[in-house]
């Protein structure tokens, strides 16, 4: 489809006889004009934008319509139903041929094919967006999943200077999945419509809700009822996918095949530092001696080891003798306490008398600032292979997080030339990369209280055996450490033969993994194989 275009009127100026009376009127006459000529501000295009590309993975051509476009959302009303919200997307879907090529010889009237698209029985559609919440679904998009990611400047993932741009990805799940890339409302180009404000869709159930239609709609528009349906989320956004997974089945009768959770949280026990709750200091342990074994900090005998191994070694600590520790509480001995002071302190590289201060429980923001104080550094949150300078050396915690503030204008460049480069995709709203939706609206998560929809995907998985779920954990992330996602597993209370349906995949790299060449060229290997092995029905 053409591409929307606007047309700036040029003025030509004519020589003009001055007389100090008429120059107020001359200038608001020029405003004027100049207010006729100029161009209207436009949210959204008449239509869907749809174009066609080719690219190569895993060593096959792959044929695929790209469309970039919004789906309405109704509010229902006793007499009529009103537009609620625009969700915007970004879809993929493979085809036979060119779809160029096919289109024109159909309008041609040459003899082909029926469909230009694999038999939709068989060919899973994913959808897939970020968390937040406040996340647009760009990081998945442009990182991992879709066939074009952002150019880094080394093997981990830092961009170098600007200008940004995409570039073709091996590494794309296009061979295995169509997939759709979901904006929830008030992020990307996704906003609330007439008198419907957006923080009705800023909560935990309002969001799934939301979600949950936009994708009823689209498999309804899309004819894709009978297609395997995955469900794939990051951050957050796996705490919507797990949520979103139960909604579907017991709201619209749609039921999932797979679930990608990748850098988990689906029980927030695991994450929330708080008097009275040592769950975070476990889990977060075996993450803060992974960073520093990958910032050297360690004695002889823990450095030289694998970081797989090392990182197993510290969450049996963890497990055992640390979290045996914080249970008891006044009754730990001085010598019990010691012994533990002296293991973490091994594991971690943090000052013994630091961890003592801290009673045995440093929490993420502090163990970024502490790590690599004495270099004057700090480590991030997302990916603590990742370093920054505060201003000072003698703060609680960092002032910023370096491994987001590293990468987020290389996603934002590289999206907002992508879409309207490449996917012919116009409009003058901004691309709402994370914007702020707090309050965010937990319901029933109140005071004292964690959010845990890990119960909704337990009670989805029992209902349905065949669900499989796929989690991918980075060694290196201190926003949603693995040890809390497997936490979470063996606390879900899952059926003896339903527990290994859910499984954990580990990763050099943080928060988004996939930054990591390695790591990604790992994971689309890992996908592959959990996109072959999940059980498809037999429709045609």
């Amino acid at each position: 489809m053409p591409s929307l275009k606007l047309v700036v009127a040029a003025a030509t100026l004519t020589t003009l006889t001055f007389h100090l009376s008429a120059q107020p009127e001359d200038k608001a006459t020029e405003k004027k004009d100049e207010s006729k000529t100029a161009p209207a501000f436009v949210a959204y295009p008449d239509t869907a934008s749809t174009t066609y590309h080719t690219c190569e993975i895993n060593g096959e051509t792959i044929y695929y319509e790209a469309t970039a476009g919004t789906i309405v959302l109704m509010k229902d009303e006793a007499k009529e139903a009103k537009p609620s919200a625009k969700m915007f997307y970004v879809s993929y879907r493979r085809t036979l041929t060119p779809g160029d090529e096919y289109n024109a010889k159909k309008d041609a009237g040459e003899d082909v094919a029926e469909s230009n698209y694999p038999d939709a029985t068989q060919r899973p559609i994913t959808f897939s967006f970020n968390g937040g919440p406040g996340s647009s679904s760009v990081w998945l998009h442009l990182g991992v999943f879709g066939p074009k990611k952002v150019a880094y400047a080394d093997d981990e993932g830092r961009p170098g200077p600007p200008p940004y741009r995409v570039e073709a990805n091996p590494y794309s799940m296009l061979d295995k999945s169509d997939f759709v890339f979901i904006d929830p409302v008030s992020t990307g180009f996704s906003r609330a419509q007439g008198d419907t404000s957006e923080k009705e869709f800023h909560g935990l159930e309002s969001d799934i809700s939301s979600v949950a239609n936009f994708i009823k709609r689209y498999i309804t528009r899309n004819d894709r009822w009978s297609s395997p349906l995955f469900i794939a989320g990051e951050s957050y956004g796996t705490t919507r996918a797990a949520g979103l997974t139960n909604h579907l089945q017991a709201q619209h009768g749609i039921s999932v095949n797979g679930v990608v959770l990748i850098s988990g949280i689906i029980e927030f026990t695991t994450l929330r530092f708080g008097q009275g709750n040592d769950v975070p200091y476990i889990c977060f342990f075996p993450s803060y001696a992974a960073t520093a074994h990958y910032h050297n900090m360690l004695p002889p005998e823990h450095q030289n080891k694998p970081i797989d191994q090392f990182y197993r070694e510290a969450e049996a600590f963890a497990l055992g003798d640390y979290a045996s520790a914080l249970i008891k509480g006044a009754r730990l001995t001085q010598a019990e306490e010691d012994d533990v002071v002296r293991r973490m302190a091994d594991f971690t590289g943090l000052k013994p008398e630091f961890i003592r201060r801290a009673n045995l429980r440093v929490d993420q923001g502090r163990f970024c600032k502490e790590i690599l104080r004495d270099k004057g550094l700090t480590v991030g949150r997302f990916d603590s292979r990742f370093t920054g300078q505060d201003r000072d050396r003698v703060g609680d915690t960092y002032d910023y997080d370096p491994s987001y503030a590293v990468i987020r204008s290389n996603y934002t460049e590289s999206f907002n030339s992508y879409i309207r480069e490449e996917l012919d995709f116009e409009s003058d709203l901004s691309y709402e990369i994370l914007t702020n939706v707090w309050p965010w609206d937990y319901g029933r998560a109140g005071e004292g209280q964690y959010v845990n929809v890990a119960e909704r995907l337990r009670s989805v998985m029992h209902e349905q055996p065949h669900i499989q779920v796929f989690v991918a954990a980075g060694y290196h992330d201190l926003a949603t450490p693995p040890l809390g996602m497997d936490y979470t597993h063996d606390h879900m209370q899952l059926a003896d033969d339903l527990y290994d349906n859910m499984k954990t995949h580990y990763y050099v790299g943080g928060h988004m993994m996939y930054l990591d060449k390695a790591s990604l060229a790992q994971l689309k290997a890992d996908l592959d194989a959990f996109y072959d092995s999940v059980p498809v029905g037999l429709a045609k």
